[in-house]
């Protein structure tokens, strides 16, 4: 007989060593382990992508002790509801509270349960699939004895869970499949999320056709149907699009043209072509800088083109860029050198601008000393002319650290060389 509930509902541990994966949190030689098997349970924040296992994982906590557990939901419990599990917890102090998607409550709600987590009148297990550094406050974080990240299942550990809901009561174990281990094998290959594989699993057997004998006959069509588009993963809001554009900027900062590629694959499957084009630009002189000029400079034209053309043919431009992009030398003196005249002035450092480069454009300028011995370098055969150009408390300061690398190395010779020459005319000046 059909049951309604979901068969990744049934399937959730009720003990800790049911638990699928996660064993960096969870496995006999964590901490984590030793503490629930030995009586105590800490509060905790559970963090990581949707289907992790982390409403299983403080199902399982709950199974694993002789704590009242509640569970509830951010996206639908009061404070209201909240204010009263407390005054229940202060009866018996021994109440599991486990609050999904926590980052969802506001400031006010999370702060409610902070005098009951101080007090031990509840122990609290939070979830959510956002940074808690980020969606949680700082208060709740710090009366979390554990904050534990999460994984994507890997193939085995979702294979093995396949395995077990075919033969667990609480599974498929009343119906009778014919399914192969290469099947199997192609739903574990499609997603880390252990949820969405077992409702591709139950998807698969109930689109199946039934023998006379009634077993349900698992075809390979039936299984690559379910799984389309089933495996990709975006929130254009949440930590996995900003990992995927950091992912993104380090593979072409790395110059792992395939690893870009991957990700710029999976930033266009989430349509967030804005945010490609934004990320290449800030690459380009951030990433490649003096090293390649020239192709820092292309960047901008082939966003022009991205936009003219739109989707699906954006993406031709896109992967020249990209590649392009990733097998440059790389740079980011020029920015670095800024960022240190910034972290100069922001201390303080405004010492006043020499005389002779002061504005001279308005009468009486020249009566103030402004102007006065300014050398107009176009005047000199060479182009360079010495002067001092920066305050005289700074005079010798090199903000610029050059690298010896692509195009920058011309510039960096050049520099050098405009350098060397200041400081002898410097020294030649001092000797007068």
């Amino acid at each position: 007989m059909f049951n309604n509930e979901p068969l990744a509902f049934r399937m959730r541990p009720e003990k800790i060593e049911e638990v699928v994966g996660q064993k960096h949190v969870i496995g006999e030689n964590t901490s984590l382990y030793k503490m629930i098997k030995n009586g105590y349970v800490p509060s905790m924040l559970l963090y990581g992508p949707p289907g992790t296992g982390k409403t299983s994982l403080a199902y399982a906590i709950a199974g694993s002790s002789n704590m009242e557990f509640f569970a509830i939901n951010a996206t639908s419990a009061s404070k209201k509801e909240v204010e009263q599990i407390i005054q229940e917890a202060k009866l018996t102090r021994n109440v599991l509270l486990f609050i999904d998607e926590i980052h969802r409550f506001h400031k006010g709600q999370q702060d409610t349960l902070l005098n009951a987590m101080e007090e031990g009148i509840i122990t609290f297990i939070g979830a959510t699939t956002e940074n808690p550094y980020h969606s949680v406050n700082n208060a709740i974080r710090s009366r979390c004895g554990q904050i534990k990240q999460l994984h994507p299942l890997n193939q085995d550990d979702i294979l093995g869970l396949l395995h077990r809901a075919l033969k667990d009561p609480r599974g498929l174990s009343h119906m009778t499949i014919d399914i192969s281990d290469d099947h199997l094998k192609l739903i574990a290959e499609t997603t880390g999320d252990g949820r969405t594989a077992l409702t591709i699993l139950e998807e698969v057997v109930y689109a199946s056709d039934m023998t006379d004998e009634g077993t349900y006959q698992v075809e390979l069509e039936t299984v690559q149907s379910s799984i389309q588009n089933k495996g990709f993963v975006h929130d254009n809001k949440g930590d996995i699009y900003y990992d995927l554009l950091s992912g993104f900027q380090k593979s072409i900062r790395g110059s792992d043209a395939d690893a870009a590629l991957y990700y710029l694959a999976r930033l266009l499957e989430g349509g967030d072509l804005e945010a490609i084009m934004r990320r290449l630009l800030v690459i380009a002189y951030e990433d490649i800088g003096l090293a390649s000029p020239a192709v820092a400079a292309r960047v901008l034209p082939a966003i022009q083109s991205v936009e003219r053309l739109g989707l699906p043919e954006a993406r031709i431009p896109l992967s020249v860029i990209t590649i392009e992009l990733c097998l440059s030398p790389k740079s980011n003196t020029a920015y670095k050198a800024l960022d240190k005249a910034i972290k100069h002035v922001k201390k303080g450092v405004t010492a006043d601008i020499p005389d002779h480069i002061k504005d001279s454009h308005y009468a009486g300028a020249s009566n103030l000393g402004h102007g006065v011995e300014y050398k107009y370098p176009h005047h000199s055969s060479t182009g360079w002319v010495y002067q001092e150009y920066l305050p005289e408390s700074l005079r010798g300061m090199s903000y610029y650290q050059p690298k010896m690398l692509g195009e920058e190395k011309r510039y960096a010779q050049t520099y050098e060389k405009l350098k060397k020459l200041s400081n002898e005319s410097r020294q030649d000046e001092k000797k007068r």
